[in-house]
């Protein structure tokens, strides 16, 4: 594996994990459910530094959004019952539109970290950003064999991320501090499951380090 210290731009992307107001404005999809969007929200400045390193260097930059088809027809049943037991329905309407539907104002970015023209947008119905999405297409076009991981969840869309791309043979870095959860225990327990077996799923990092590593 190449060492953390060297990360070459021309093949590398940096993958922004669903930096969404229904996860992380006080009227979305998760405030609804109860959870404490606070913590979600300590990642918005540590992605916008990552977002400004990698436009300097030149790097694919894709965003993801978590959402569905106005008729829920790509929302599994058991998907939405979920959303319904933790008291936000997935369709349902919401101050921001209707809850983790796409073209609704919730279901897109926050204001601090919208994509500039030309960066790439993933529609994802699940939570690894691979499962019936363009993805793996769009990087294998662009010849990206790295990935720099951020966003939120750490334990659910990033993670879920990271092992599909580890199983596509991907190198992927992810940075710790430009991730988050409302759940600190869950953090650091997704954080730590990554450096088992010597790094089974790949690399944790800082966003310092990632923007130092590429102003080099």
């Amino acid at each position: 594996m190449p060492s953390i210290e060297h990360i070459d731009p021309r093949h590398a992307a940096l993958l922004v994990i669903d930096m969404q107001r229904d996860f992380l404005h006080p009227d979305g999809y998760a405030a609804r459910t109860g959870m404490d969007i606070g913590p979600l929200r300590t990642a918005i400045e540590p992605v916008r530094a990552l977002l400004a390193a990698a436009r300097t260097a030149g790097l694919v930059i894709v965003h993801t959004r978590e959402g569905h088809l106005p008729d829920l027809s790509d929302c599994p049943p058991y998907k939405l019952t979920r959303s319904c037991n933790a008291g936000a329905q997935i369709g349902s309407p919401g101050p921001m539109g209707r809850l983790l539907v796409r073209g609704e104002h919730g279901h897109d970015f926050i204001d601090e970290l919208r994509p500039l023209p030309g960066e790439i947008v993933i529609d994802k119905p699940g939570y690894s950003a691979f499962e019936h999405t363009p993805l793996a297409q769009v990087l294998t076009t662009r010849a990206v064999d790295t990935l720099i991981l951020c966003g939120i969840t750490t334990e659910v869309c990033v993670s879920s991320t990271l092992r599909t791309a580890i199983d596509r043979g991907y190198r992927c870095i992810t940075v710790a501090d430009a991730c988050a959860s409302a759940d600190a225990a869950l953090h650091q327990a997704a954080l730590q499951m990554i450096g088992v077996e010597g790094g089974i799923f790949g690399e944790v990092t800082s966003t310092d380090r990632i923007c130092n590593l590429l102003q080099t």
